[in-house]
């Protein structure tokens, strides 16, 4: 059979959505390194469901049977995931015909058929589930992301996701955010200093903190952004005194403490409110004049959107 399930997904297809997950922010070394994250996790996930064969396809199934499948919406939201879909079609089978009706952050609603595809029945078997799991999953992120992005509105607050994420699938999760209208936060531990509270406490206080990050980075070399996270207008002090930062995140601040926090900091540095933000109170929050909020249930509690892969005529 045509199955390419094992094989790393070609460049045709990746590069273009290595561009649309990085976004232009980064350079080519690190889009390639996303091609290749996605080769990975689409071989990865197709092994851990096929394992040594879809037995129950093979038993059914002649080889040669050829079939057409529709992707249908079964409630509204916003549509993410397409262009994975389509990498994880052509990776089972590069003959498979896929034809898409919506694109990545539509809206969508019940009874839409986001897309077609066409060509060997048993590979379209073999991909369905993996296809399944990761649109739902992304477009409920992206659904969740885009209300919240609704909600801000007028406020000129933007909202962020976390490293809150489900292990191994985070570049997946936080395209999805961004799909939705949110804006990526550090993708992980390695492209952003964030000095939490943990940090300070371990390095002798805020002052220490920052001095010591700036002298690695001097050190290392490196360009990557300073971020430091403050629990009361004491240590927001300290920060604003020492300096050389780049983000202040203000972590659990109630709202009248939070607009004082804002005064205090009066366009100087980048603001972030974090800490039991949800829907409710999301928009509170941001008329107290930050920059951003940030909120890990944009991933780690999100309801997937609900949607079937059906054969048809």
């Amino acid at each position: 059979m045509r199955s390419t399930v094992f094989l790393f997904f070609t460049y045709k297809y990746t590069s273009e959505y290595a561009k649309a997950l990085v976004g232009g922010l980064f350079c080519t070394f690190e889009a390639l390194i996303m091609d290749k994250e996605l080769a990975l996790f689409i071989s990865g996930a197709l092994r851990e469901d096929i394992g040594n064969g879809d037995h129950t396809s093979l038993a059914t199934i002649p080889e040669n049977q050829q079939g057409k499948a529709q992707l249908l919406i079964k409630e509204d939201g916003v549509l993410a995931g397409i262009e994975v879909a389509q990498a994880i079609f052509h990776q089972v089978d590069a003959s498979l015909k896929v034809e898409v009706l919506f694109a990545d952050g539509s809206m969508v609603k019940l009874g839409d058929c986001a897309l077609k595809v066409s060509g060997s029945a048993r590979s379209i078997l073999m991909a369905e589930r993996l296809v399944l799991n990761v649109m739902q999953r992304m477009s409920g992120i992206a659904t969740q992301t885009h209300r919240i992005v609704q909600m801000l509105e007028g406020t000129g607050t933007k909202v962020l996701d976390t490293r809150k994420t489900t292990p191994g699938i985070r570049f997946l999760e936080k395209l999805a955010v961004k799909i939705g209208g949110g804006v990526n936060h550090r993708f992980g531990l390695y492209d952003m200093i964030l000095i939490k509270d943990n940090h300070v406490d371990y390095a002798g206080g805020i002052a220490k903190a920052i001095l010591a990050a700036r002298a690695y980075l001097t050190k290392k070399q490196l360009t990557i952004p300073v971020e430091i996270e403050v629990r009361n207008l004491s240590e927001l002090k300290q920060v604003i005194e020492t300096g050389q930062v780049d983000r202040i995140l203000l972590d659990n601040f109630d709202f009248d403490t939070l607009k004082k926090a804002v005064d205090l900091v009066g366009g100087m540095y980048i603001t972030e409110a974090s800490g039991g933000i949800t829907e409710s109170n999301v928009r509170k929050y941001a008329e107290c004049g930050v920059d951003y909020v940030s909120m890990g249930a944009l991933t780690h509690s999100v309801k997937s959107l609900d949607m079937s892969l059906k054969a048809c005529e």
